[in-house]
């Protein structure tokens, strides 16, 4: 790759609704970084930048932990939301500070776009759009969660040259070493890759850790399985160094845990937490940790490590609905985790645990109850919409019941729209469970 100048875009997003709450382009910036060290010139465009110099408003203020809101923009709704009593925005700096920082931009080689949520491509064939038009005769390549899940309708409409599917690192080192006509470099296994190219980033305010790819378990409403198929992990030791290089020379002290497994293998997690204790940071998990894992043992050595973003990934608690979608936690494991949690020093307001609204079939007493049981046990419900995923178990069935295109249209797939609603579970029904859980 030596030589070759790349640049990385990470696009808007287009919804009723968005945060950056630990949202950052992992994959892209791995991608970088691996690129970076064969050799290649990396950089990058941010339009989720919360600190660009050319946007009239000032930055958002970052709250606690590194979250903080974006730039919005209220747009024109697309007609699948008319029904939805909210605004619809693009998120991120304006499409002229995106001008700008292409027209200042060194023409590149090749240009890698990723892609986020199903439902925000808008964004993403913006950005190819506007790409195009100045560098008609460079190559975008796009990748990411739209371009795996919804891979033909990727090629189809985002305009991008070459879209690739899954983990996407040798598929894309094979077409860039096929465009610049060159021998395919060594591409170094996932414990060996380099840290994520988060100083490309102009806003620092936190920093994404993977300690693993992957997951064992097989929910029927989950995309871990079609994004990477099996389980990598590295070395705990490796993850430590990686937290005290950020904390050292960046200045960073939140760190968000993107994995899907963090503490399914218990001789890890210990030793991971053990070795992540003493640095002075803090430590979330938007992703939610699995409930059975959190033994008394455990729950002390999340307190003792710095982690105080606790969620759970409960979903319902109704038991035949657990063993139809995964079988992963039970309401007895669940209760007993929040015990240890709670024996651990962390009260209600620190225990938040996912609650899947929204699924096909699903009653709205089935949502009323679990939101309830998870306030008996002593933690604080927080109501996940449920988004259609092509390709998961659970999709078929919900193409059947939803009165939505979600097959053809992949705005549908939005969480906000309740895409599976029916009579038994009406979008009135949902924004009365979404007031519930407030109070």
């Amino acid at each position: 790759m030596t030589g070759a100048k790349i640049l990385l875009i990470n696009p808007w997003i287009y919804d009723v609704a968005a945060y950056d709450m630990w949202a950052k382009p992992l994959g892209l910036l791995y991608l970088g970084a691996i690129l970076r060290a064969c050799g290649a010139e990396i950089s990058l465009i941010d339009c989720l930048n919360a600190d660009h110099p050319l946007m009239p408003e000032a930055p958002p203020r970052i709250r606690c932990g590194g979250q903080h809101k974006y730039y919005r923009k209220p747009v024109s709704k697309p007609a699948i939301f008319k029904d939805i009593p909210r605004h619809y925005s693009r998120y991120g700096i304006s499409p002229e500070a995106f001008s700008h920082d292409l027209k200042k931009a060194e023409k590149p080689d090749i240009v890698l776009v990723t892609s986020h949520m199903t439902y925000w491509y808008q964004g993403v064939h913006e950005a190819i759009r506007a790409v195009k038009n100045k560098w008609p005769d460079v190559p975008v390549i796009l990748g990411g969660i739209y371009a795996t899940l919804c891979h033909e309708h990727a090629r189809s409409h985002s305009g991008a040259d070459f879209v690739i599917a899954g983990p996407g690192e040798n598929d894309l080192f094979q077409l860039i070493a096929n465009l610049r006509q060159r021998p395919l470099q060594r591409i170094p296994a996932f414990e060996a890759w380099p840290y994520p190219a988060f100083d490309l980033l102009e806003r620092l305010g936190y920093v994404c850790i993977q300690t693993s790819r992957g997951c064992p378990y097989r929910c029927t409403y989950c995309a871990s399985h079609l994004l990477f198929d099996g389980l990598q992990r590295r070395a705990a030791a490796s993850v430590a160094d990686e937290i005290r290089h950020w904390r050292d020379n960046y200045g960073v002290f939140d760190f968000a845990f993107y994995d899907d497994a963090l503490l399914t293998d218990s001789a890890y997690a210990a030793d991971l937490l053990e070795r992540l204790g003493g640095q002075g940071v803090r430590f979330h998990c938007p992703n939610a940790l699995h409930v059975r894992a959190i033994t008394p043992d455990l729950a002390r050595a999340l307190t003792t490590a710095g982690f105080q973003t606790i969620r759970l990934g409960f979903e319902t608690a109704d038991a035949v609905r657990q063993q139809k979608t995964g079988g992963k936690v039970s309401n007895r494991q669940f209760e007993t985790s929040v015990r240890n949690l709670q024996a651990a020093g962390y009260d209600r307001q620190d225990i938040g645990v996912y609650i899947l609204c929204g699924l096909p079939g699903q009653h709205a007493a089935e949502v009323r109850d679990s939101l309830t049981f998870v306030r008996q046990a002593g933690a604080k419900p927080i109501i996940t919409e449920f988004s259609p995923i092509p390709g998961t178990a659970i999709w078929d069935e919900a193409v059947r019941c939803s009165p939505f295109p979600l097959t053809s249209e992949p705005l549908s797939h939005n969480n906000s729209l309740l895409p599976c609603r029916w009579e038994g579970l009406s979008y009135g029904d949902y924004l009365e469970i979404k007031n519930l859980a407030r109070n």
